[in-house]
């Protein structure tokens, strides 16, 4: 008995020096593999809040490399833990949309005339997020700007890939359009919005309800320093900000392939841009190309990247990056022209900066009204800490203000 007891406790404390082993080489990793520019506020915040997510990520592959559950579930769990409890201004109640969760805020306050309602898709990479991660965020919205706001629980990668969280977000959003009267929303006044990859979501769900004459026409998309193609991870923002939390480039390449495909098998020809013939890039680079981005977003430093071509093999595997509903810029004219009177936030410390510049663009080229908010000491996922109690950012605030 003896004998099994000592067992039990050197093995105890081997495995918790092993775990302490295993956060400190994350912290390690956080501090040696990362940048926070000097144009940031409060660098301290980021990078605690950085060493938090890394080491909630070391602990989930932890306890998956010991059976325990898979280190995304961890994740995801840690995420959405907290609870937040009746809200004394708005009624939230958890409904299904043609199989899709929601969850729905509507103010109290009585209102003389129908009100309008957001349709809102939380970022998290299509890997994670929920509807309890953006729970703040979301009651936040439906408060100050008096709106209906619809925040949709879509399918997660990599167990459902895409289109599985573009499907689920179209239909929640049509369902919604076709039953604002239930809601006290004026049809004519509905907006789809979301950060991150809940705004890729928004632009591609925009993009296939433009057309759409059974229904009516969205009032606005807003979309939140959103991911919108994948045919080149080297413009200028990928470049600089590419060891800049809460989201460095190799990550953003990493995310984009577990919803395209479920892995991340090619993410090294997607980084060097070898996963697309030069012909098609050649074809897309009047939208994606860093002549597009006007030249004071390069002087922190941006070489040009010399095209490179790929093998039919690769190619077979992510083709389908090259379709709007996955990639929103590379939508032809006709439908981009149709597209409802729209509002960017970027950062500039956002690997996904350029994107956000490129569809600005393409935009206001075809006479879409665009007013874009640009947080010049932004980084990426800096809006959902704007109330983050000791951990939130002047600059995410602003930018949520300026949305509301």
């Amino acid at each position: 008995m003896a004998v099994a007891y000592t067992l039990l406790v050197l093995f105890l404390a081997v495995f918790v020096a092993g775990f302490i082993l295993l956060v400190m080489g994350a912290i390690n990793f956080v501090f040696s593999n990362s940048e926070i520019p000097p144009g940031v506020n409060q660098p301290v915040k980021l990078r605690i809040i950085h060493i938090i997510l890394i080491s909630t990520a070391v602990v989930g592959k932890i306890l998956e490399n010991i059976g325990i559950c898979s280190g995304v579930s961890f994740v995801r769990y840690m995420q959405g833990r907290k609870t937040l409890g009746a809200d004394p201004k708005l009624f939230i109640k958890d409904l299904w949309f043609k199989k899709v969760p929601v969850r729905i805020y509507q103010p109290k306050v009585p209102s003389s005339t129908q009100r309008r309602g957001v349709m809102f898709f939380h970022g998290g990479g299509w890997v994670f997020g929920s509807l309890e991660t953006h729970e703040k965020l979301c009651r936040f919205i439906a408060r100050e700007s008096e709106s209906v706001v619809v925040s949709v629980g879509y399918r997660l990668a990599p167990e459902h890939k895409y289109p599985a969280a573009y499907e689920d977000c179209l239909h929640a959003t049509i369902h919604f359009m076709n039953n604002t009267e239930h809601y006290g929303v004026d049809p004519a006044n509905v907006i789809v919005c979301g950060d991150s990859a809940g705004g890729n979501l928004a632009a591609a769900v925009s993009q296939t309800l433009a057309g759409r004459s059974d229904l009516p026409k969205l009032r606005a998309q807003i979309l939140i320093y959103p991911g919108l193609q994948a045919l080149d991870f080297n413009l200028p923002s990928y470049q600089q900000n590419r060891g800049v939390p809460l989201l460095f480039r190799e990550r953003a390449a990493f995310y984009l392939l577990q919803y395209l495909n479920g892995d991340a098998s090619n993410l090294e020809e997607v980084l060097e841009g070898s996963h697309i013939p030069i012909d098609i890039k050649l074809n897309y680079r009047k939208w994606v190309s860093p002549d597009n981005i006007p030249e004071k977003f390069k002087v922190r430093g941006y070489k040009p990247h010399v095209l490179l071509d790929c093998t039919a093999e690769v190619y077979e595997t992510v083709k389908r990056l090259c379709e709007p509903n996955l990639c929103p810029l590379l939508a032809e004219d006709a439908i981009v022209h149709q597209l409802p009177e729209s509002f960017i936030l970027t950062c500039e410390y956002d690997v996904l900066r350029d994107d956000g510049l490129l569809y600005k663009k393409r935009l206001e080229d075809n006479g879409v009204r665009v007013t874009w908010y640009h947080l010049e000491d932004g980084f990426h996922g800096v809006i959902n800490s704007f109330n983050s109690d000791w951990l939130s950012f002047s600059s995410g605030k602003r930018g949520l203000d300026t949305i509301v």
